[in-house]
């Protein structure tokens, strides 16, 4: 007797198809299972067994081998215990052997009850599903609306294996999960932070709206209480509202890692992690390669906060995915790369203490202790930051609400949305796809864009020698000029846009003496 019934996993976000073949004859009683199965499959002997059992299905007694396919694959995780017993099940005539699996997908681990639970990567596996060929996708009830944003799929949210074997046989029906176009409708998210709530610094406000236009990473230095941590959470509510491309990347992240908390990621992600995380948990990695806070953060923000605080080799590793967007984790079986681009924003201390330069307290650092202090942030780090700006301290009549409230959020992101409509008709002017940042051209793109007028050219010279700025440094202050030639409207950068720029880069000098 034999049967083959189709299921899915996952490798880093992405899903592939995986045969469950089952082998079964009438002899002495046995279970085996092969195809490079981790622990947690192998487990799932014990698992369908008493599944079965207690949902009313007595267990066949018969010699039992399944593979899972590709056997070259090393396959993890407890999502094939539903394709193994529905195999088994066909071997033992409980599912008819004329019934046909050839369309179908099953994923869900089963509990010794026999109910269904829930496991993660569910939107990678559907989508990998339907790639296959697969026209109907049993899943976990908890995930089949996540699994139902895949088009193209009829998606069934099974509860338990009792349920499943019921609409097999066409006992009872299972009702397929619709995908609820409101679960994208942008406009029905509630109210939350907004820039309004930042009493003061303008400037700083300025820069934010620059960067979130630009998609540019930031540092700002300030004294505690200037707020810095309070900006860098509102940065979200002035970036654009995600494609459903975008949503759908965002989602397969949050699947694979647990972390997601609604079938379709609609608000851009905003990860904050401790200064104690280790490497692999903001890179990615372990022995079971997962998805880190980078790409937890991918097509959002992350924020260091107290950044000298953070590890040198933690902030080090940060390098190269901020050059190219993406992250990739060898291991000895394989070489994972997961998406990782979002915007990063660090927040520090100008010392130890919090009050170098303050006009008002006194630092207490020692000069040996400030550089010190400011030798924890790298260089080459520094030079991977366009806008870097200083923040001083709030003011009484500010805190207070003698002033006028700040400007909403929604003020700012419609201009940060009319520059990035702006850049995107630019690039297609110029015969380049849509859909590039400016903080992200290439230099390609960059010489057909980002070439100043006369006193601007000028004046990056003279910016470049005084300032001693790096190729990178150099290239970074006509993308940010680029940006606030956009968000001006203007296809030209000028003396003006340079200056601003330029501004952005000058506390190299102030703190580091670079």
């Amino acid at each position: 007797m034999f049967s083959k019934v189709y299921s899915a996993g996952v490798i880093g976000i992405e899903g592939f198809e995986v045969v469950v073949e089952c082998s079964a004859w009438d002899r002495v009683p046995k279970f085996e299972l092969s195809g490079l199965a981790d622990t947690a499959v192998k487990e799932a002997k014990n698992r369908v067994r008493s599944a079965s059992e207690n949902s009313g299905f007595l267990f066949p007694s018969l010699d039992i081998m399944i593979n899972l396919a590709p056997a070259d694959v090393k396959k993890e995780g407890s999502g094939y215990d539903l394709a193994m017993i529905c195999a088994i099940m066909q071997c033992d005539r409980i599912i008819p052997a004329d019934y046909d699996f050839s369309d179908k997908c099953f994923i869900g681990e089963l509990s010794l009850s026999g109910e269904v639970r829930s496991v993660s990567g569910v939107l990678s596996m559907a989508i990998a599903a339907r790639a296959a060929g697969r026209r109907e996708v049993f899943v976990p009830f908890e995930t089949a609306g996540e699994a139902a944003v895949v088009d193209g799929i009829s998606v069934y949210g099974v509860r338990s294996l009792r349920q499943l074997v019921d609409h097999i046989r066409g006992k009872e029906l299972i009702e397929p999960q619709r995908f609820d176009a409101r679960a994208f409708d942008l406009s029905a998210r509630p109210d939350g932070l907004d820039f309004s709530d930042v009493r003061g610094q303008l400037k700083a406000k300025r820069a934010l709206e620059i960067a979130a236009a630009g998609g540019h990473n930031v540092l700002m230095i300030g004294p505690p209480g200037a707020g810095k941590s309070m900006m860098a959470k509102r940065l979200p509510t002035i970036l654009p509202d995600m494609t459903f491309e975008e949503a759908v990347e965002t989602t397969k992240i949050h699947s694979v890692t647990g972390t997601l908390k609604s079938n379709l990621v609609t608000d851009r992600p905003f990860r904050s992690p401790h200064h104690t995380v280790t490497m692999p948990g903001l890179v990615g990695g372990g022995a079971v390669p997962k998805p880190g806070e980078i790409s937890l953060a991918n097509n959002g923000v992350l924020f260091l906060d107290e950044l000298p605080e953070f590890s040198k080799q933690v902030t080090e590793s940060l390098r190269q995915p901020l050059e190219d967007g993406v992250v990739t984790v060898t291991r000895a079986a394989a070489k994972i790369t997961y998406p990782a681009s979002f915007m990063l924003v660090c927040a520090m201390n100008p010392c130890r203490c919090g009050y170098f330069g303050d006009p008002v307290r006194m630092c207490t650092c020692t000069p040996a202790s400030r550089q010190s202090y400011l030798q924890k942030v790298s260089g080459p780090l520094l030079d991977r930051i366009d806008i870097e700006i200083e923040l001083p301290s709030v003011t009484y009549n500010e805190i207070s609400g003698k002033t006028a409230p700040g400007e909403p959020s929604s003020s700012i992101r419609e201009r940060v949305n009319r520059s990035r409509k702006y850049t995107d008709e630019r690039l297609q002017r110029g015969g380049d796809k849509p859909g590039t940042l400016n903080a992200y051209m290439t230099p390609r793109m960059m010489r057909k864009y980002c070439t100043p007028d006369e006193e601007g050219q000028k004046l990056l010279k003279e910016a470049f020698d005084a300032l001693g700025l790096s190729a990178r440094g150099h290239d970074r202050v006509l993308k940010v000029a680029r940006t606030i030639a956009d968000l001006d409207g203007m296809d030209k950068i000028n003396a003006d846009h340079i200056a601003e720029a330029i501004m952005y880069r000058t506390l190299d000098r102030k703190y580091w003496k670079r």
